[in-house]
C-alpha cells in the first residue's frame, strides 16, 4: 500500500491537498497576515526600544497585549462554536488594520507614539482573542481528516516563508525609509489576507451550532480535563515559550551584543523563520507523523538546547544558525501540537479548546517577553536568554514525568469524525 494511503483508503498525498482551492486561499491568507504581522509587530518592538532604550517597556508593550487576550479567549471560543468562523476571523483583523493606520499618522507626524502603542497592544490582543480559535478551528472544515496533518504542515511552510520575507521588509523599512512607512506596509498585507478569506468555501453542514452561552465555554474545559495529552502539549507549549522565548530582546542582541543595527535585526527574526521554513517543508513532503507526543517532546528539548547555545553566542553567523535551528524544532512542536488538539477534538468543540490553546499561546508569547525583559532588566539580555533556555529544559522533565500521556500519544490516521470537505 502506498505510503499515502492509510488503511481506509483515503488519499493524503500533497497533490491532493494542492488542487484543493478552498485550501490554496487558507493559505494565502496565512502568508498574508504573518508578513503582515512580522512588520507590525517589528516596528511597534524597535519603535519601543528606539523611543525609551530600556527593556522594561518591551516587557510592558507584551503585557498590554497579552491581558486582554486572556480575558477574552474563552468567549472568543464560544463565539467561533457559534458562528461563520471566517466572518469571526474576518471581523477580528479589522483591529490590527486600524491601529496600524493609526501609528502611522502619529508617526508620521512626530508626535509621541508610545502610549498609542500600549493602546494598540492591548487591541492586538482583543483581536487576537477572537480570530485565532476561529482561525485554527477552520482548517479542519476546510480540509478532510487525512489531510489535515499535511495540510499544517504545508499552510505553516508558506506561511514560514512569510515570516522570512516579513522581518526582512521590516529590517529594509526601518533602515531606510523609518517607522512609519512599515505600518503602512503591515495594512496593504492585512487586506490581501482579508481579500483571500473572502473567498474561502466550506462545505454546508457540519456540526449543529450551539448558542452562545456560560454552559459553553465550561464545556469546553470539562472536556480538556479528559484528555490529559491534549492539554499536556498545551501546558508544554506554555512553559517552554515562556522561559526560552527570546523575541522580546532581539532588538537588544542586535545593537548592543552582536552590533549588527536595523537590518542584522531583521535578518535575526527571519533566521528563525527560515529555520522554521525549512522543518515545514520537511513535514509537507513526508507522510504524517503518528508518534506525535514523542516527536513534539524531542522538539522542545531541542528548542531549549538551542536557546542556550544563541543566548551565549557573540558571533553573528553563529547566531544566525542557531536561531534557525530553534525556529526548525519551535515549527516541527508546531505541527506535533496542532495535529494532537485538533485531531482529537470533536469539530462542535474546537473553537473552545482552541481559545484554551490560544490562551496558552498568548501566555507563552507575552509572558515570555515579559519574563526576559524583567529578568535582562534585573541582570542583562545574555543571562536571561541562557536561563530562560534552561529554564524550559526543566519544566519539558517535569511536565513529562507528570503527564505521561503526552509522551505516548499517537494520532489515528483513520477518519474517527472525518471534517467536512472543502467545495468552491
Amino acid at each position: 500500500m502506498s505510503p499515502d494511503r492509510p488503511a481506509d483508503g483515503s488519499d493524503t498525498s500533497l497533490l491532493t491537498l494542492l488542487r484543493q482551492p478552498a485550501f490554496g486561499f487558507y493559505t494565502a491568507m496565512r502568508v498574508a497576515f504573518q508578513v503582515g504581522n512580522a512588520v507590525q509587530i517589528a516596528a511597534m518592538t524597535w519603535q519601543v526600544y528606539e523611543l525609551t532604550g530600556s527593556p522594561l517597556p518591551l516587557a510592558a508593550v507584551a503585557l498590554a497585549r497579552f491581558v486582554p487576550s486572556f480575558a477574552m479567549s474563552f468567549i472568543g471560543g464560544a463565539v467561533a462554536d457559534t458562528a461563520d468562523r471566517r466572518l469571526v476571523l474576518g471581523a477580528a483583523q479589522t483591529a490590527p488594520v486600524l491601529t496600524s493606520l493609526l501609528l502611522w499618522a502619529v508617526t508620521a507626524a512626530g508626535a509621541d507614539a508610545l502610549p498609542l502603542i500600549y493602546v494598540s497592544s492591548a487591541l492586538l490582543g482583543v483581536a487576537s482573542a477572537f480570530g485565532e480559535p476561529a482561525r485554527h478551528s477552520l482548517l479542519p472544515q476546510v480540509v478532510t481528516r487525512a489531510l489535515f496533518q499535511r495540510a499544517v504542515a504545508i499552510s505553516t511552510t508558506l506561511q514560514q516563508l512569510g515570516g522570512v520575507v516579513g522581518p526582512v521588509i521590516a529590517g529594509y523599512l526601518l533602515a531606510t525609509a523609518g517607522i512609519a512607512p512599515a505600518y503602512l506596509c503591515h495594512v496593504a498585507m492585512m487586506l490581501l489576507g482579508l481579500a483571500a478569506l473572502a473567498c474561502i468555501r466550506v462545505a454546508a453542514g457540519g456540526s449543529q451550532r450551539s448558542t452562545l452561552s456560560v454552559q459553553m465555554i465550561k464545556d469546553g474545559f470539562l472536556y480538556l480535563r479528559d484528555q490529559p495529552a491534549v492539554l499536556g502539549s498545551m501546558v508544554l507549549d506554555l512553559f517552554s515559550v515562556i522561559f526560552a522565548g527570546a523575541n522580546a530582546l532581539l532588538p537588544i542582541y542586535a545593537s548592543d551584543i552582536l552590533d549588527v543595527g536595523a537590518q542584522g535585526y531583521g535578518l535575526l527574526n527571519a533566521s528563525r523563520a527560515v529555520g522554521a521554513f525549512g522543518a515545514a517543508l520537511v513535514l509537507a513532503m513526508r507522510p504524517p507523523v503518528l508518534a506525535t507526543g514523542r516527536v513534539m517532546v524531542v522538539t522542545v528539548a531541542i528548542f531549549g538546547l538551542g536557546t542556550m547555545a544563541f543566548g551565549l553566542s557573540t558571533w553573528f553567523p553563529l547566531s544566525l544558525a542557531l536561531y534557525a535551528i530553534t525556529g526548525a524544532a519551535d515549527q516541527v512542536s508546531v505541527v506535533m501540537r496542532q495535529s494532537i488538539i485538533q485531531l482529537s477534538t470533536p469539530d462542535a468543540l474546537r473553537g473552545r479548546v482552541s481559545s484554551v490553546n490560544q490562551v496558552f499561546l498568548a501566555a507563552s508569547n507575552q509572558l515570555g517577553a515579559v519574563e526576559s525583559g524583567v529578568v535582562a532588566a534585573w541582570t542583562n539580555a545574555m543571562f536571561a536568554v541562557v536561563t530562560g533556555g534552561l529554564g524550559c529544559l526543566v519544566s519539558l522533565a517535569i511536565i513529562v514525568r507528570l503527564i505521561p500521556a503526552l509522551w505516548r500519544h499517537r494520532t489515528d490516521r483513520e477518519p474517527v469524525e472525518a471534517a467536512p470537505a472543502a467545495t468552491t
